[in-house]
């Protein structure tokens, strides 16, 4: 899998192989249906009341999958569930505001 990501948070920002999503976005679909993985229709529903749309919780979701699942790759160890729970419960993720991104220093004046 082709992801990076900022190690120091569990609210990390991605960059994500754009072939890899669909993929990922499909294994949501298919957990927000399972019984196995209530706590991902719960994530999405929470998501939703805080002004989300579907699309945009479930690519935020389909990102904390793919975290896991790279983990998984890289470690080669088991899939974390309870790892992935706790990134869920950190959604959603912060946007960065424009102003934070092209702060330009006072002016001496």
């Amino acid at each position: 899998m082709d992801f990076q990501s900022q190690p120091a948070s569990r609210n990390p920002i991605f960059i994500m192989n754009d072939d890899l999503l669909p993929d990922l976005l499909a294994a949501v679909e298919q957990q927000l249906i399972s019984a196995q993985t209530p706590y991902v229709k719960k994530t999405f529903d929470r998501l939703l009341k805080l002004g989300l749309g579907e699309a945009d919780a479930k690519h935020q979701i389909a990102l904390c999958l793919g975290d896991e699942m790279d983990e998984v790759l890289r470690t080669k160890r088991p899939f974390d569930e309870k790892s992935y729970r706790s990134s869920l419960d950190d959604l959603p993720f912060a946007e960065e505001s424009e102003s934070e991104e092209t702060e330009e220093p006072p002016s001496a004046g």
